[in-house]
């Protein structure tokens, strides 16, 4: 089953950004922004950004970080990084990673801030538990992992279309994800924010492992 999805991952990654501007009706890439903008990065920091398909937050979270600071893309298809490889080829502070999200090959505690734009909804059976679980061990105490998804759209249109998509990963588990992801999120941070977005078509949610922490670290910055 992996294999077929990676295969299908390396076909898709051609028209991926296509799909998901359609969807969002994001063509200019704002929601991306807003996503890197709700993240607390400062100049030098270390950013994750999971299942980065082809790499489209990568610039953003590269203006937070600055040029002393260090932004990573991790996917595992090598398609979607071969397309994030031609977008982020002039930015000398980005590493593109061929990994699994729920097998992540980095130190424990070493990025200030993860995201994931656009992919949670897709991982399957226990992938998922096992990437929350990673994304905990990577993090900083006290620091967020944000998270980026559709909402489900009211266009009739669009909703077969993600509805056609969503068949390729299991169609009523893919549908509750989106429905009760913060939920899902729940159960591993002690506290998840929602932020509804522009067009109502996306949603960011801004989750926090020790919030104590978190509190006290951005007021002593």
């Amino acid at each position: 089953m992996k294999t077929y999805r990676r295969h299908y991952y390396n076909v898709f990654s051609s028209f991926y950004d296509r799909f998901v501007s359609l969807h969002s009706a994001d063509k200019e890439g704002r929601l991306r922004k807003l996503l890197s903008n709700a993240s607390p990065l400062e100049k030098g920091d270390v950013a994750l950004d999971l299942c980065t398909g082809t790499g489209a937050m990568l610039h953003y979270l590269c203006n937070k970080v600055g040029p002393k600071g260090m932004v990573i893309g991790s996917d595992f298809s090598h398609g979607m990084l071969k397309e994030g490889l031609k977008k982020t080829r002039s930015l000398e502070n980005v590493l593109l990673v061929e990994s699994d999200a729920a097998y992540l090959p980095f130190k424990s505690h070493i990025f200030d801030a993860v995201t994931c734009a656009y992919a949670f909804y897709e991982l399957q059976g226990d992938a998922q538990d096992k990437m929350l679980k990673e994304v905990i061990r990577v993090l900083k105490p006290g620091h967020p992992f944000l998270v980026m998804e559709h909402d489900l759209p009211e266009s009739m249109l669009i909703r077969i279309l993600l509805y056609i998509r969503l068949l390729s990963m299991g169609l009523r588990r893919a549908i509750d994800i989106l429905k009760y992801e913060k939920d899902i999120l729940e159960r591993y941070f002690v506290k998840v924010e929602k932020i509804s977005l522009p067009k109502g078509r996306s949603k960011i949610l801004v989750c926090w492992t020790d919030l104590a922490y978190s509190k006290q670290a951005r007021t002593n910055k």
